[in-house]
């Protein structure tokens, strides 16, 4: 027997209405398009975890925290999501890479031009024979304190 008002092969709708405010979606139904719930409840995405753990490591291991911030990044990048963590690890871990390479310069530097004086000091001394004092650089160096 069929339907007087219907098809005789009656197929369901290729589209379903969204239901009305307030009633949840059926089991089944797939989330909105552009809704970014694909189904998971967790928050957690590729480089999420590792873009925190750059930040922790830049601050001790600079270079390591920076390469580390850039993976996170790349990864978060893959699957369209941002990663402030990582971004941070970046900064954090290029200002301090700078930081740590204009120190180490200063202090090359500095025990450059300290072994330079200890030297020309030790050289005034000998040439005064280890007696008396030596004005070296603007310093005033007691001799007879020196070995040998």
């Amino acid at each position: 027997m069929t339907d007087p008002n219907g098809p005789a092969n009656s197929q369901p709708p290729a589209y379903s209405p969204p239901p009305a405010a307030g009633q949840p979606a059926p089991y089944n139904s797939a989330p909105p398009v552009g809704s970014g719930d694909y189904g998971s409840t967790s928050t957690t995405y590729p480089g999420k975890t590792l873009g925190i753990v750059a930040v922790v490591v830049a601050i001790f291991f600079n270079v390591i925290g920076l390469i580390l911030g850039i993976v996170a990044l790349v990864q978060s990048r893959k699957v369209g999501r941002k990663n402030g963590p990582a971004v941070a690890a970046i900064i954090i871990g290029a200002i301090l890479t700078v930081v740590g390479i204009i120190v180490a310069v200063l202090v090359i530097g500095a025990i450059g031009a300290a072994t330079g004086i200890a030297n020309d000091a030790l050289q005034a001394c000998e040439a005064a024979g280890y007696t008396g004092t030596v004005t070296v650089q603007g310093v005033e160096i007691d001799c007879s304190t020196l070995s040998r």
